[in-house]
């Protein structure tokens, strides 16, 4: 599946300010729904490195009503990328069909909020916090550390009422991880279908693309396609990225090997 980013803010590292208004949304959202895109994922919180921190009330004014309006036009899901329980409840209210917490449930309310709720959660692992998370992060085992720290919060979410089947999880790259971090897991992804849960993945013009290519974030397309096939192959579900329609060929060509019956 292809998760399609409308970041409706400011400030995000890559599109900060394009689509924060209303009309501009909705007509991007119209392009990725054409581009054949099967989620879309509402932000109204930036979440890169030094971001300014968003009041709950702004946040909550920022995609709630946006929300609402993208279910009575689109046929299409949406995901909300927050970690507020406030502003879950207010976008599952709205018409969200999944929350995409970027901190795993771990702000105060989170846990509760979402097992009330009851409707699919994604658990992403991030070291430390976003203003801060790219000060010389350290791992004993980049991999295995990842792997432990889901394995926790699955449990956490089972305990509190979580079903599991409602639950996907995200090895979050550039969260709190250098670029041999970020690269190690590209490498070592298919480890985590020992999960046994569907793997999200965000790849899409991320610095560690930028790092290796030495691409400016709008020079990064060919970068982010080749890292979404290489984390489709090892078993991602769901791509979210910033180009739906050249991941959907990514995504459409990846599946077609993976479906073939090398017996014909």
């Amino acid at each position: 599946m292809v998760m399609g980013i409308l970041n409706v803010t400011p400030d995000s590292f890559s599109d900060g300010g394009r689509f924060n208004k209303p009309d501009l949304a909705l007509v991007h959202v119209g392009q990725m729904v054409k581009d054949g895109v099967d989620i879309i994922d509402v932000g109204g919180e930036s979440t890169r490195p030094g971001a300014a921190a968003v009041s709950e009330q702004d946040e909550i004014e920022r995609v709630a009503p946006l929300v609402e309006v993208i279910r009575s036009r689109f046929d299409v899901a949406v995901s909300v990328d927050t970690s507020k329980p406030a502003v879950m409840r207010e976008a599952v209210a709205a018409g969200a069909d999944m929350l995409n917490d970027v901190r795993a449930l771990r702000e105060q309310g989170a846990l509760k909020t979402a097992a009330e709720l009851g409707v699919p959660v994604c658990l992403m692992h991030m070291q430390g916090e976003p203003r801060s998370m790219q000060n010389a992060p350290r791992y004993d085992d980049v991999t295995e550390d990842v792997l432990r720290f889901l394995r926790e919060r699955i449990n956490v979410c089972l305990s509190a009422g979580i079903a599991r089947e409602k639950l996907l999880v995200d090895p979050g790259f550039g969260f709190g991880k250098s670029l041999s971090h970020n690269l190690t897991l590209l490498k070592t992804l298919d480890r985590f279908k020992s999960l046994e849960l569907p793997l999200l993945v965000g790849l899409s013009r991320k610095s560690m693309i930028g790092a290796v290519l030495d691409k400016s974030v709008e020079q990064r397309l060919y970068g982010s396609l080749a890292a979404a096939s290489l984390a489709l192959w090892q078993g991602a579900k769901i791509i979210r990225t910033h180009d739906v329609a050249a991941t959907r060929d990514v995504v459409k060509l990846c599946q077609a090997v993976m479906d073939v019956d090398s017996k014909d």
